[in-house]
């Protein structure tokens, strides 16, 4: 589900003051940089996938999660539902349309760094507003450490601590937490969070096993092909 025009150029008003845009990549790829990453998917979808920001390989096709993990992510998903392996990279892209996916901020940063909590906190309100209203789902599953914590912004003290606290458990990446958001103009959901870890293959710690985590997350939720939207 593509964004309006409205919403569009509210992000790159929000991006055109910023610092910190890979500049040099989205010219590499003859592409925007004040143009939002997003791909929606399906607003009725029953799943959406929450992650930290785009990588070169998202810049390059103008499509999130697409890159190293965001493939791992999709083969994984592909093999539980199909019980054989993705054939193609056009498979990956058929198969984001049955999913929402969202990140903390849609724009590349410099170094592949995570976005500074100023720059998130300036664009949580659209990003808010984006699961709110655009996707009818709940439940999300949430790739990272910053991706996660990025439902405690703008929160209570008490319930950013819930949120932290739930964070450093063990068994985090077997368990849920319902978070309530509100958009700018007070519309309030609550959500389930599946947090997993980061599947980038940089994450020594977890990238063997995360297929494995999600495969789990999958089962967990019911994902099969007759049980992708509400």
């Amino acid at each position: 589900m593509p964004l309006d025009d409205q919403q569009r150029e509210t992000f790159r008003e929000l991006a055109a003051d910023i610092e910190g845009i890979d500049i040099e990549t989205y010219e590499r790829f003859g592409r925007d940089p004040l143009e939002p990453i997003i791909g929606l998917g399906k607003p009725q979808a029953r799943i959406g996938f929450f992650g930290r920001d785009p990588g070169r390989d998202e810049v390059k096709h103008g499509e999130p999660f697409i890159g190293a993990g965001g493939q791992l992510v999709r083969k994984t998903v592909y093999r539980h539902l199909y019980g054989q392996e993705m054939p193609d990279f056009d498979a990956s892209l058929e198969l984001g349309q049955s999913f929402f996916w969202v990140n903390t901020v849609p724009y590349k940063p410099v170094g592949n760094k995570a976005w500074s909590m100023k720059v998130k906190r300036r664009f949580h309100p659209l990003m808010n507003s984006l699961l709110i209203e655009q996707w009818q789902g709940r439940s999300l599953i949430t790739l990272g450490r910053e991706a996660f914590l990025w439902f405690g912004i703008n929160q209570s003290k008490q319930e950013r601590q819930r949120i932290e606290d739930f964070w450093r458990r063990e068994d985090r990446f077997e368990s849920s937490i319902e978070v309530s958001l509100s958009a700018p103009d007070g519309a309030q959901r609550r959500f389930t969070l599946y947090p997993l870890p980061h599947p980038s293959p940089l994450n020594a710690t977890w990238y063997a096993r995360f297929p494995d985590l999600l495969t789990a997350r999958l089962a967990e939720l019911e994902v099969r092909p007759d049980q992708l939207m509400l």
